[in-house]
């Protein structure tokens, strides 16, 4: 029977992340517009892809549960976009888990991480 590998902390992914050059992050603000830390423009759904998911539960509370996404632009920019999900969401009301449920996946093998890896 294979040992199941151990699951990587958000704070690890993240850091492995940045060891890739993914640096910034995509918000989305009060006026429910998506944009990357470094711009302004404005993105659409179908102005990005996500390139992988991840998700967290917190060690000391089941409900502590976030989602770390890796998504691109059309111009190759890269920026994690990150979630609080279940009772206590970052953003209010449906905006953003309809801009995310809009946008294209395309998972990329090269964000799969493993705890004891030295990929970082």
């Amino acid at each position: 029977m294979e040992t199941p590998r151990p699951m990587l902390t958000m704070s690890q992914v993240m850091h492995k992340l940045m060891h890739k050059g993914v640096t910034q992050e995509f918000r989305m603000n009060e006026s429910g517009e998506m944009k990357l830390s470094s711009s302004e423009k404005v993105y659409q759904p179908n102005e990005l892809k996500i390139l992988k998911t991840y998700r967290f539960e917190g060690f000391s509370n089941p409900d502590d549960n976030e989602v770390l996404y890796v998504a691109q632009d059309l111009d190759g920019n890269r920026g994690m976009l990150i979630d609080s999900y279940g009772a206590d969401s970052n953003y209010p009301g449906d905006t953003f888990d309809s801009f995310i449920r809009d946008i294209p996946i395309e998972e990329q093998d090269e964000y799969d991480f493993e705890a004891d890896s030295g990929d970082a």
